[in-house]
């Protein structure tokens, strides 16, 4: 399997199945239980808490999509709660918990947990603040919540990818969110933005230069970290997981 090959089978299927437990009703009722007023301060909390005890400019930066008013006030309500350290382990906790639950019953994790680690402990992290962060917390020693915290990581290694190459192509969070045939109007209100909506028509190619970008950027670290059967391997690994998931 070539690089790009493994890319387009991997990548699609990660991004869909890393962002589940985020949208699991349980993760909410975990960030409740834990004092959190609703569960999108324990998301930004959460999911930003690796980041440390930082700014939420910080946390803005990292995210990419999402309106600042929005970040800054669920981060500031996050944090409130226990800090953002330990709201990252404890999101950490929810992915964990999800994975163990919901990835039990699938094949060969063992085996995607040792190529799919192998290729995020090779990357360079330069400008991929999140993944950074995400990949300096330890993973769990139970096999189907490693493998998912692992899918985790690798969603978010695309997602840092991809902020910095729509940021170097001089496009914004709300002009993204507009441009992406998987985002439009729904997703922006989802982000924290509200109409109405800017014309951002003339800004396509941007857009369709930063996803190629990605692209090339993803195919670049699967062309060195595995060989051609270890890319066919893993993208069979990742089908997988995805038929077993609960």
């Amino acid at each position: 399997m070539t690089p790009l090959d493994a890319s387009r089978a991997i990548d699609p299927v990660l991004g869909g199945l890393g962002v589940r437990y985020m949208l699991d009703a349980t993760t909410a009722e975990r960030g409740t239980a834990a004092g959190y007023p609703d569960g999108l301060s324990f998301y930004v909390a959460g999911r930003g808490g690796v980041l440390g005890d930082v700014a939420a400019d910080v946390v803005y930066a990292a995210f990419g999509f999402f309106h600042h008013g929005l970040v800054a006030k669920m981060w500031a309500r996050g944090v409130a709660v226990e800090g953002a350290r330990a709201a990252g382990r404890r999101y950490a906790a929810a992915a964990d918990a999800w994975g163990s639950l919901h990835l039990a019953a699938a094949p060969g994790l063992a085996r995607f947990s040792e190529l799919a680690e192998r290729v995020v402990r090779a990357v360079d992290p330069l400008g991929l603040t999140l993944f950074a962060g995400l990949r300096n917390e330890p993973l769990a020693d139970e096999p189907a919540a490693r493998a998912y915290r692992l899918v985790t990581w690798l969603r978010e290694l695309r997602g840092s990818v991809h902020v910095a190459s729509v940021a170097a192509a001089g496009l914004g969070g709300l002009e993204a969110n507009l441009l992406d045939p998987k985002g439009g109007e729904s997703i922006a209100q989802l982000h924290g933005w509200r109409a109405p909506w800017p014309e951002v028509g003339h800004l396509a190619d941007r857009f369709e230069a930063a996803e190629a970008r990605t692209q090339s950027v993803m195919t670049n670290i699967y062309d060195a970290t595995l060989d051609g059967r270890e890319r066919a391997e893993l993208a069979d690994l990742v089908a997988g997981i995805l038929a077993a998931t609960t």
